[in-house]
């Protein structure tokens, strides 16, 4: 038995207000970008991964040692296999750079830096509660019911199935077959041709 879990959700709650507290108006977390899971079973849904790679910090033009200081979680190790993945990374990282507000490194200096925000910014400023940093995307395609036609109830999709299955099964075997057939045509002709 746990007899200590509720007290510890509670301490874990605290820890993470005290935390918030001590870090605002800086977000509890780091920005994290949008991934799919790795087998057939998962990879509908949307996770986030454990960091951006080089090549997407590069398209969204963030220095990769900057963005740690920043808020932006790297992976050097995450790869890109798909350019639409990319693309809404890229699109991520360039949203999360739009409302990015930098606080100067030392608050009472006179001078302002390149990227700083002007005091009035700072001021106007709110602590992200979620914890994630930019929410993901909905991703969920819910399909409208509607009354089924009278051509998609007598198409026979299992007869259609078995075809499809077939013709890639004889696919290269069909075409070969055809092509020995109009080669011994031709051959044929041409004796005649030359009579």
């Amino acid at each position: 038995m746990w007899f200590n879990q509720p007290a510890k959700k509670v301490a874990r709650r605290s820890a993470r207000a005290e935390k918030a507290a001590k870090s605002a108006p800086r977000p509890l977390n780091m920005l994290r970008p949008i991934a799919r899971g790795q087998t057939i079973k998962y990879n509908l849904k949307t996770r986030t991964a454990r960091g951006f790679t080089l090549a997407e910090l590069k398209a969204a033009g963030i220095n990769s040692n900057e963005a740690r200081g920043i808020g932006v979680s790297v992976d050097h190790r995450r790869k890109n296999r798909s350019e639409e993945s990319f693309q809404a990374n890229v699109n991520r990282l360039k949203l999360y750079k739009s409302k990015l507000v930098l606080f100067p490194r030392k608050p009472t200096s006179k001078r302002q830096r390149k990227g700083d925000a002007t005091r009035e910014e700072r001021q106007a400023v709110e602590q992200i509660d979620n914890p994630l940093v930019l929410s993901l995307p909905d991703t969920s395609r819910r399909v409208k019911p509607r009354a089924i036609t009278k051509e998609e109830r007598d198409r026979n999709v299992s007869g259609i199935i078995r075809k499809a299955r077939t013709d890639g099964k004889l696919w290269g075997q069909r075409e070969k077959r055809a092509k020995e057939k109009a080669e011994k045509l031709a051959s044929q002709k041409a004796p005649a041709a030359d009579e």
